[in-house]
């Protein structure tokens, strides 16, 4: 019987780089199959959730905020910011349009959890500046392949409290934004006392038990004013409802 054959060490590289090929390759697919083939948008009955909104960013370009308002949209979460360092463009501009039509403003923050807590509040209380809001702050905290994938979850979270702490110290109530994932994997345990604007495509009907007041329903609405795609949300609730969480809210930021 013949000596039984070694893989040489080109061997083994060689099937290591296949298979790195392959993780890639898988990877890729799961990333376009959730970016481009996946439901992005549900219909919500506007009768049962009389209450919608849009979310803007510089990316949405110029908007025209009388029109959405006349489109039947009543509030706006404007970016503000993401990070230590970066600042949205067109916020001002949006934020002085939005009020000027009428609508209930609020504004977001893109978290990155590579960044302290500290860091990202200063950068968010620098940008909104004191300016007047109707809907609490908001911090969007989601995965993604650009986001820290590395940080560990706890340390994560203590940066998010981190900033909790500061916004509310300065008078600010504040509202988690995530999706299902980002619910169990940051909220459900150690954020459920702020307000949750939920993103998912699903019905509002279809999640009784989910704790959030506004959801995020489609990536793909056509609203008047806006050019191209914009987010769609509601409210869930009735519009007496909406009225007495918006004094809520002030209340709030009155103290």
């Amino acid at each position: 019987m013949g000596k039984r054959q070694v893989p040489t060490r080109p061997d083994y590289i060689k099937w290591l780089l296949l298979l790195g090929v392959a993780v890639l390759v898988v990877l890729f697919g799961l990333y376009v199959g959730r970016r481009y083939i996946l439901p992005h948008s549900v219909n919500v009955d506007r009768y049962r959730y009389p209450i919608a909104g849009i979310d803007v960013s510089k990316h949405n370009g110029e908007i025209d905020f009388d029109q959405v308002s006349d489109d039947n949209y009543q509030f706006v979460f404007i970016k503000a910011s993401e990070g230590k360092t970066y600042q949205d463009d067109a916020f001002e501009r949006n934020y002085a349009g939005a009020r000027n039509a009428g609508l209930k403003v609020g504004a977001y923050h893109f978290f990155r959890k590579n960044r302290s807590g500290k860091e990202q509040a200063d950068n968010f209380l620098n940008v909104i500046k004191g300016k007047p809001m109707d809907l609490p702050l908001v911090i969007d905290l989601e995965d993604d392949w650009g986001n820290g994938v590395n940080i560990d979850r706890k340390l994560a979270l203590e940066r998010v409290l981190d900033m909790i702490n500061i916004l509310n110290d300065k008078g600010y109530p504040v509202m988690i934004y995530t999706n299902l994932d980002g619910y169990g994997k940051y909220y459900k345990d150690m954020l459920g006392d702020h307000d949750l604007w939920l993103c998912s495509f699903t019905s509002p009907d279809l999640l009784p038990e989910m704790p959030h007041c506004i959801q995020q329903f489609s990536h793909e609405g056509n609203v008047a004013g806006v050019k191209g795609d914009v987010d769609l949300n509601v409210f869930r609730g009735t519009k007496k409802e909406w009225n007495r969480y918006l004094d809520d809210v002030q209340k709030q930021l009155s103290h």
